[in-house]
């Protein structure tokens, strides 16, 4: 399925989840927030700091909090969808409209505002740079292209970097290699497109 648009066009897009959905945004939209598109879904900021997000799944349908691990989450409806991998981010899946507790949800998305405008938040690891060892040598064999490379941003290097360490296979590596020597060249990040 294509990245949505818009907010409504996203909507339109889960039939299963319709209404569902309609209701999770009015109530957003009811708690002094801004939507928007981002990642292809609507997401809701506070100050253009991201707070929640809503979206559907073939199962579920559901928000998420960006800062979701700061919320004291007293009636247990949070859970890192993602464990070991995420630290911030917390989902709150639905199954049906009758989970729906419009103020609940509201009590919720308020103390995620409270703590953006506090400056609480879970800042993401720096992982360090890693390098493999076919990009250094071919950094090393070009003078530009090891230039262009280290005039990019860290996240793009990383991007570059991680590209290749995640093939398995040397094969595999190589192919890639040769598709981001053009993209260093022209100093683009792998995910440039996306952004």
């Amino acid at each position: 399925m294509k990245a949505a648009t818009s907010v409504d066009r996203y909507i339109a897009n889960q039939p299963n989840y319709l209404q569902e959905l309609k209701i999770l945004r009015e109530i957003l939209l009811g708690c002094e927030l801004e939507e928007t598109i981002k990642w292809g879904a609507p997401m809701y900021t506070y100050d253009g700091k991201n707070i929640v997000g809503i979206g559907a799944f073939k199962s579920y349908f559901g928000l998420w909090f960006f800062q979701g691990a700061l919320l004291p989450d007293k009636s247990k409806k949070l859970i890192n969808a993602q464990e070991g991998t995420t630290k911030a981010m917390r989902q709150w899946r639905f199954e049906s409209i009758d989970e729906i507790d419009k103020k609940l949800i509201k009590d919720y998305v308020k103390e995620a505002i409270a703590n953006q405008k506090a400056g609480k938040m879970i800042k993401p690891e720096k992982k360090p740079l890693v390098i493999p060892e076919l990009l250094k040598e071919a950094l090393a064999s070009n003078p530009e292209l090891s230039e262009n490379f280290d005039s990019m941003s860290l996240s793009c290097k990383r991007e570059h970097a991680e590209y290749i360490t995640d093939a398995k296979k040397e094969e595999t590596q190589r192919r890639r290699l040769e598709k981001i020597i053009p993209m260093i060249r022209d100093k683009k990040g792998l995910n440039d497109k996306y952004r």
